[in-house]
């Protein structure tokens, strides 16, 4: 990690990705979901992270890993990016795996950014200011556990504990620049934020 950062704050996102954890575990047991491994996986979605202290993270336990294994991540990260590129010039839905992913497991799954969290459940975000929004779930929370209406997932403490963690990183880091990038551009990028 980027030894800029203070000890406090990193002590913080491991604060806020346990609770992460945490919401996602409780919500799936009162719906009786189990995650494993479906046709729609959302390790095929194409999810963009917008926050640099997740992408420092990831990055983070990448450089950890052996360097065979970067190397073999990186390659699938490459054709991964040049699938979604393709499929971004034609219009259409690319759904190839997370470069990630081995033998369906996420090779970081300490390391994952909140998305890949809390994805899958049925939540609702109360964004100051504005109408709450709410989402039913994926595809196979619906094939498996139908529509509920038990209590949904409340991702606004964590997404709000989440934006301070960033303001005060990017603060420490002193950066403004956004960041929209999937788990592949990640993998790829120069580390050009550090």
């Amino acid at each position: 990690m980027d030894p800029r950062l203070p000890a406090s704050l990193l002590e913080r996102l491991h604060r806020v990705l346990h609770d992460m954890d945490a919401a996602y575990e409780r919500a799936a047991a009162a719906h009786g979901f189990v995650c494993s491994g479906c046709e729609n996986s959302c390790c095929r979605t194409r999810f963009h992270h917008h926050t640099l202290l997740e992408y420092l993270y990831l990055r983070d336990g990448f450089s950890r890993l052996p360097a065979g294994w970067r190397e073999c991540i990186r390659a699938n990260a490459a054709a991964v990016a040049a699938q979604q590129k393709q499929a971004t010039v034609l219009g259409a839905d690319a759904r190839p795996m997370c470069p990630l992913n081995a033998e369906g497991r996420c090779v970081l799954y300490a390391h994952r950014p909140m998305i890949c969290r809390l994805h899958g459940i049925p939540h609702e975000l109360r964004p100051a200011g504005r109408t709450a929004q709410q989402s039913p779930g994926c595809e196979e929370f619906h094939r498996r556990c139908g529509r509920q209406d038990r209590p949904l997932l409340d991702r606004t403490p964590l997404y709000t504990e989440l934006a301070r963690l960033e303001a005060e990183c990017r603060r420490a880091l002193g950066l403004r620049r956004k960041i929209r990038m999937t788990i592949a551009e990640m993998l790829l990028d120069d580390g050009g934020f550090s």
